[in-house]
């Protein structure tokens, strides 16, 4: 039912789609969807190009015959991609899949930031789950001692044996916040201020539309509808 869910919430950003557009593409399932999708208007005759937010999802738009930009100039029309916690406020926690870094950097390109989840990611307050933040692997000990200072205990993703590596060649640590995070703004900038931080998954007052797929079909939330989540 939840995959149901995230395709619907895909199809409802693809009549968003326009010929000629420069997109960028998300990582996740969710997103996953929606590049699907945009293979299919190709073949359909539209002209669009894309920015991908990750390797895997660059192999895939290739395997559709997505013309990937490389070097962008100007912004991208529409960037459409997932997230793991969204707020009344439409405020996100983004990057359990390892992209954060390259999401943000989409996102701020883009005219408009369109969310596309299932109604299992809507939260009252974000910090329910664990916050990635990327970090240098250099020193990385130091920056996680810095971290925990903020009020936060942390794991390193793949485990420090082992650990994870992003598509940029760092580590990503994640950060859990007891009680939640209570002021989404103030601790994300308390969190890219500290030395080492390239990167955290904290996405404040970027989404322009989130569409919300549940038993009850995509429902449409932000700057389209001119709504807010209850």
């Amino acid at each position: 039912m939840i995959e149901e869910f995230k395709r619907a919430a895909a199809d409802k950003a693809l009549e968003l789609v326009q010929d000629g557009m420069l997109l960028g593409l998300g990582s996740g399932s969710t997103a996953k969807y929606f590049t699907e999708g945009v293979g299919r208007l190709m073949a359909g005759g539209m002209r669009l190009r894309c920015v991908p937010t990750s390797r895997a999802t660059a192999e895939m738009a290739a395997e559709l015959g997505i013309p990937i930009v490389q070097e962008l100039v100007g912004q991208i029309d529409l960037a459409v991609d997932g997230a793991d916690e969204v707020d009344p406020a439409l405020n996100l926690i983004k990057g359990r899949g390892g992209a954060l870094f390259r999401e943000k950097l989409v996102a701020e390109a883009a005219k408009r930031f369109i969310v596309v989840v299932d109604e299992s990611k809507l939260v009252k307050q974000l910090g329910a789950g664990v916050l990635p933040v990327e970090v240098l692997p250099f020193l990385w000990r130091t920056t996680a001692e810095r971290l925990t200072a903020l009020g936060a205990s942390l794991t390193v993703r793949g485990g420090e044996e082992d650990p994870y590596i992003t598509d940029n060649g760092n580590l990503i640590l994640h950060l859990l916040i007891e009680g939640g995070i209570k002021d989404a703004a103030s601790f994300g900038d308390a969190v890219k201020r500290t030395t080492g931080v390239v990167e955290h998954g904290l996405f404040v007052g970027m989404t322009d539309t989130l569409i919300v797929a549940g038993t009850e079909g995509p429902r449409v939330v932000g700057r389209l509808s001119g709504g807010a989540l209850p």
